[in-house]
């Protein structure tokens, strides 16, 4: 199972002056493989996040992302994704490996604020929307 996006890096994305802040980088690989639960029908949450800065971003940059499933374990879905900048082939600038969770919707209810998660549960249609992601740290 694979999902791909792109990501423009705007001003409000910087970090050192003219460069894509790595928190905001590591937040859109994590959107990017996220969107995969979402794909397995099932709701996981990350469990663990490693992520490889490759070469700087620039602002303004184009950035292709692209996220696989690489393995499913009872619970635990790994999975790994880049970020290429300019084109679907270009240069590899940002990876990562993370490891989600599948848990149970309460961990939303116990734990999220009740007007997000009866908005979400009221909207049937998430899962087939849930393929064509925007991905917007």
């Amino acid at each position: 199972m694979d999902v791909t996006a792109e990501f423009t890096v705007r001003p409000v994305h910087q970090g050192a002056p003219g460069l894509a802040h790595g928190g905001v980088l590591t937040t859109a690989l994590d959107e990017t493989m996220g969107s995969l639960g979402w794909l397995m029908q099932t709701i996981a949450v990350t469990g663990r996040l490693e992520t490889d800065f490759v070469r700087p971003v620039p602002v303004d940059t184009a950035l292709h992302l692209s996220a696989a499933v690489t393995a499913v374990r009872g619970r635990k879905i790994f999975s790994s994704a880049t970020g290429r900048i300019g084109a679907p082939d270009g240069p590899v600038a940002v990876r990562a490996d993370a490891l989600f969770i599948t848990v149970k919707v309460e961990h939303f209810t116990e734990h999220g604020r009740d007007e997000e998660i009866k908005a979400a549960m009221a909207d049937p249609d998430q899962v087939r929307r849930a393929r064509a992601f925007e991905v917007n740290p």
